[in-house]
């Protein structure tokens, strides 16, 4: 039976991504699979993989057709933790296309992937959080 697996991120240095992504995401680099050219990161919390990192020459793309979205409550959880991942190395991006009244914050890692941290409490369904 097929089944999703994890998410990959092709990144130029891979100790770095490392480094970003488990701080990021508070996620522990696994030896599984380990390489010079991959590392899987699991959750801290033993329940498994995460997020995998491959060693990569192609350059991210300016508007990624596939992209991480990373979630908070609250637009006070959001600057925060913008904030936060700028401190270990995010970058702001001059996003274009924002719309009026964007729910989501368009960053990109230290290997310039882009990805969005995205305030729930103002996403467009209104559901608020996801269980």
């Amino acid at each position: 039976m097929l089944r999703l697996g994890i998410p990959v991120i092709g990144v130029t240095d891979l100790p770095r991504a490392v480094t970003f992504w488990t701080e990021a995401l508070d996620l522990v680099a696994a030896e599984e699979w380990r390489s010079e050219t991959w590392r899987t990161l699991h959750h801290a919390d033993g329940s498994g993989r995460a997020l995998a990192l491959m060693l990569s020459d192609s350059p991210p793309e300016p508007r990624p057709r596939l992209h991480l979205d990373l979630f908070t409550d609250s637009a006070e959880e959001q600057r925060a933790e913008v904030d936060r991942l700028t401190a270990l190395g995010a970058r702001p991006v001059d996003w274009q296309l924002y719309p009026p009244r964007p729910d989501f914050v368009v960053l990109s890692d230290p290997d310039g992937n882009l990805f969005c941290v995205v305030d729930l409490s103002n996403a467009p369904s209104g559901g608020g959080p996801v269980p």
